[in-house]
């Protein structure tokens, strides 16, 4: 009896042990290493697209008082990026956008057709004969952009919005209702994008009249506009400021043109 009890255990013994190894959950294989990230984006040598041989000798000259160095980093311009570039007058911020986003890169130069008079000549040196080829020019309003749905990385708005509260020093042109200009600039950046604004600054409180007699605006009028379109700010620079610039005159006056202070803003 004994024997049989020991012959039983160990059969029982050996079919326990080989139920638990078919139980045993399979080994997982080893995850396979994941693909590194494509690089991002050197930041470009901003210094050295002002050193570029081809740009127009007006533009140099105006460098020490536009800053476009430092305007074009605050601004985070990228190699690739489309730039949706509202009130691009001339083009001296479009001859450096379009180095800056590069070949693979496009600026879409934006100006009302009815200002056209006012800097055709300088345009014409700028993107004439192809002379940009990433370059498009757009001659919309400001409350019809020309651009699709989230398409854009950043909208630049250089010495611009106060255009909106200009009246008859602008021959009454219809610049747009200024909630809904600020609207179709959210509309077409891409979630993540920046909105990049400058302009001349009038006195702390002033109406917005000022964007007519003197072509200049309360930064908190703008402020309130980007805020009511939902952008966030997310950096202020004093970069171009002139605390000697007293707010009171036009910022085309002999004493005052060219040094007028100006608010820099990132959304």
């Amino acid at each position: 009896m004994t024997a049989s009890l020991w012959k039983i255990s160990c059969v029982s013994l050996v079919a326990l042990v080989a139920a638990a190894a078919c139980n045993e959950a399979p080994e997982t294989p080893a995850a396979a290493p994941e693909a590194a990230a494509p690089a991002a984006p050197a930041t470009p040598d901003y210094a050295a697209l002002l050193a570029q041989p081809d740009r127009l000798p007006a533009d140099t000259a105006r460098d020490a008082s536009r800053k476009p160095v430092e305007v074009l980093a605050f601004s985070r311009i990228m190699p690739g990026e489309t730039v949706f570039e509202m009130e691009a007058g001339g083009g001296y911020f479009t001859d450096l956008l379009s180095r800056a986003v590069g070949p693979t890169g496009k600026v879409i130069m934006q100006g009302p057709k009815e200002f056209e008079s006012f800097y055709k000549a300088d345009m014409d040196a700028h993107i004439g004969n192809n002379r940009l080829p990433n370059v498009t020019l757009s001659q919309t309003l400001f409350d019809k952009l020309e651009a699709a749905d989230a398409s854009v990385d950043v909208v630049t708005w250089f010495q611009g919005p106060h255009e909106l509260f200009c009246k008859k020093a602008c021959g009454d042109l219809p610049m747009g209702e200024p909630t809904a200009v600020f609207a179709e600039i959210s509309r077409i950046l891409k979630p993540g994008g920046y909105f990049v604004i400058i302009d001349h600054a009038a006195a702390q409180g002033a109406p917005t009249t000022t964007g007519n007699d003197l072509h200049r605006i309360d930064p908190m009028q703008v402020k309130a506009l980007a805020t009511a379109a939902n952008f966030a700010l997310d950096e202020e620079s004093p970069l171009l400021a002139n605390a000697a610039d007293d707010h009171t005159k036009g910022v085309f006056d002999d004493s005052i043109r060219g040094k007028t202070d100006q608010f820099l803003l990132r959304y």
